[in-house]
């Protein structure tokens, strides 16, 4: 773990577990095999897509996306990029999830940030934007958890908890891929469904790791 000081070292980053806040849109889409040409051995199936916003008074304020499928019980995140240096480097080390990091640009309006509008991409070029518009109410808040399964360099496993509470609703998501990006396999592709976790508090990782 990096114990330097974040005002001169931007990649260090909190001990486990992180214990973060803010917003998360999640689309779930049908992948066809060889839709990435990429990674033409991206598996065909079910493929979460998630943007993240953690928010204060999370331990790093960063913005993301994430493509993630089941593995077993659990999740492995396929690929991930956030805005934020410590969040890559922390979430390499602790938990061996493959954070690489990308440009954000998210804008919002509407009683609740009911519209939002994402762009993600590098200084080159935007490799997606996203409309998301929520349609219908929120759940209560309502508890959830899981398990990422992430492959680390030396052949082992790092299995990590996750757990947290948020409000659900139904949303309304259009995507647009650009071929040039590493999301060029999302191309044409519709959301089969995609939900909104408002305001949750979600804890990562445990003690030690």
């Amino acid at each position: 773990m990096r114990q330097a000081d974040p005002v001169t070292d931007p990649t260090s980053y909190p001990p486990s577990p992180w214990r973060l806040h803010g917003q998360l849109w999640l689309s779930l889409f049908r992948v066809r095999r060889g839709a990435d040409p990429l990674h033409p051995d991206r598996p065909a199936g079910l493929h979460g897509v998630a943007l993240v916003s953690y928010e204060d008074p999370s331990p790093l304020v960063y913005r993301e996306l994430l493509c993630a499928r089941p593995r077993g019980a659990d999740v492995g995140i396929t690929d991930i990029w956030v805005d934020s240096p410590a969040s890559r480097a922390g979430g390499r080390d602790l938990w061996a999830i493959p954070k690489e990091l990308a440009s954000f640009r998210r804008t919002t309006r509407g009683r609740g940030d009911r519209h939002a509008s994402w762009e993600v991409g590098d200084e080159a070029a935007t490799w997606a934007s996203v409309e998301v518009t929520d349609t219908g109410p929120r759940t209560p808040r309502v508890p959830f958890a899981f398990r990422t399964r992430q492959a680390r360099d030396d052949g082992s496993v790092a299995v990590t908890p996750v757990r947290g509470t948020a409000r659900l609703g139904r949303s309304h998501a259009r995507w647009t891929a650009y071929d040039e990006g590493p999301l060029a396999w999302l191309a044409g592709e519709r959301p089969l469904v995609t939900l909104r976790a408002t305001d949750f508090a979600m804890e990562f990782g445990r003690t030690g790791g």
